[in-house]
């Protein structure tokens, strides 16, 4: 079985892995950022270090520096700052005696002195630092002096480390704040769906009203559905209620008279009556099973199968064959045809249904046609989308209003009539079925009933 998940923790996953992701790409930008950014911070201080330096040399000569300077150096951006400045001459003026390995020679390019960044190696350390060329004049000396000043690196990685951690607690706690705003917002946001739980939780087989209480706009098309759904099942169960009771209540009476007769059976005086008394019960016995196979058809055309829908065949090999059946049935008084259109037609549907309905309307003339009934035509009639089954009689009809009743379960027009009230709408219900219908419509003399199904 497929593994399922609340619909809670998916729209949690849903909203936090983007953000998770949108984090982590902050995360990393930030971190790139803070790096250049210290970079330009350092090589900033480096530069204003130097600066200070230079113009102190100037101011005494090399004899001492200002506390403002001293102060810059021993705490620029976090760390001390070294340095030291040389006169023209390459002698040392003041500051460090042992300079970093590695340091650049600096550069005069069309006049102008060009001062240098640099990466290098001071008492085992790596350093960054800045050297600057001046022109001035320290006492007797006069022309381009060499400052340098430099700063160890572990400072500006301790500075990124510290910036990354602020950063990642802050991403953090937002993150963290926010996935707990999102859980528990979409707890109370479900809260519509777990009413709509409980609402359908009322419902049962005797309680199918459909749900009235006010839902989210997403689950109205839901609720929608469920509803119609509801209201099928409704009345599908009272329909079946009201065919139980009427199919009981039919097959009361012939029950009834099969018992009856069973017992006068067994009663018979003598054989000739026992015998008399047995063709009574067949007969009933008969009728009664035909009475139930009409019920067990018509039930049956509530559920056409999709299989047996799909069946594709000749209309008129099936017209051609009820006919000749009830044909081998009649005593040679009634004449019962068959007419055809010059092709073939094929209809695609339930065989065995459209065939019962068609034998349900020729059935029906032949017993409610009457005294006078000579002929019954059936014919076929053919259209781009429908074929239609025409079945005429020449027997005494029936009015507008006798066929609003024959049309209905169980209906009989006439108290003396044998039948099962069930033929006719049998076959309506065929019809619908296969995307058609019945129409039913009197004339002089007789009946037509034209049987409609979808090509």
């Amino acid at each position: 079985m497929k593994r399922t998940y609340s619909l809670r923790l998916r729209l949690t996953l849903i909203i936090l892995v983007p953000l998770l992701f949108v984090a982590g790409a902050t995360g990393l930008w930030q971190l790139n950022n803070a790096r250049v950014t210290a970079a330009e911070v350092f090589d900033r201080s480096l530069q204003s270090a130097a600066l200070a330096v230079a113009n102190d040399v100037a101011l005494s000569g090399g004899d001492a520096l200002a506390p403002s300077t001293r102060k810059i150096l021993s705490d620029t951006s976090g760390g001390p700052v070294f340095y030291h400045v040389y006169a023209p001459d390459g002698v040392i003026v003041t500051g460090y005696a042992t300079p970093p390995v590695g340091i650049p020679l600096a550069g005069v390019g069309d006049g102008e002195l060009t001062p240098v960044y640099f990466n290098a190696e001071y008492l085992g350390r790596d350093v960054r630092g800045f050297r600057m060329r001046t022109r001035m004049q320290v006492d007797d000396f006069s022309g381009v002096f060499t400052t340098t000043v430099w700063q160890d690196v572990a400072i500006r990685a301790t500075f990124v480390q510290d910036l990354m951690l602020r950063s990642l607690v802050t991403i953090s706690s937002i993150i963290t704040s926010l996935s707990l705003i999102v859980w528990f917002g979409i707890r109370i946001g479900l809260h519509p769906l777990n009413d709509l739980q409980q609402a359908i939780d009322l419902r049962s087989g005797e309680v199918l009203k459909p749900i009235q209480r006010p839902v989210p706009v997403e689950v109205e098309g839901i609720v929608r559905t469920l509803n119609r759904l509801l209201g099928q099942v409704s009345e599908a169960m009272a329909t079946q209620s009201e065919f139980i009771s009427n199919a009981a209540h039919q097959l009361r009476n012939p029950v009834a008279g099969v018992l009856a007769l069973a017992e006068s059976v067994r009663s018979a005086p003598n054989e000739a009556a026992m015998r008399e008394r047995a063709g009574d019960l067949v007969d009933a016995a008969k009728e009664t099973s035909l009475l139930a196979q009409k019920l067990l058809t018509y039930e049956r055309t509530k559920s056409i199968s999709p299989a047996s829908a799909q069946e594709t065949f000749s209309v008129n090999e099936l017209i051609g064959g009820v006919t000749k059946d009830f044909q081998g049935r009649d005593n040679g008084e009634l004449a019962i045809t068959a007419l055809m259109p010059d092709g073939d037609v094929s209809v695609t549907g339930d065989r065995t249904m459209i065939r019962e309905a068609v034998s349900n309307l020729v059935d029906n003339a032949m017993k409610h046609g009457g005294a006078g009934l000579s002929e019954i035509v059936v014919a076929l009639e053919t259209a781009p989308e429908a074929a239609t089954i025409v079945v005429r009689d020449d027997g005494k009809g029936l009015t507008e209003a006798q066929i609003q009743t024959a049309l209905q379960r169980f209906g009989q027009v006439s108290e003396r009539s044998d039948g099962s009230g069930l033929g006719l709408p049998i076959v309506e219900r065929v019809a619908e079925r296969h995307g058609g219908g019945l129409k039913l419509r009197g004339s002089e003399p007789g009946l037509e009933a034209r049987f409609t199904v979808a090509r």
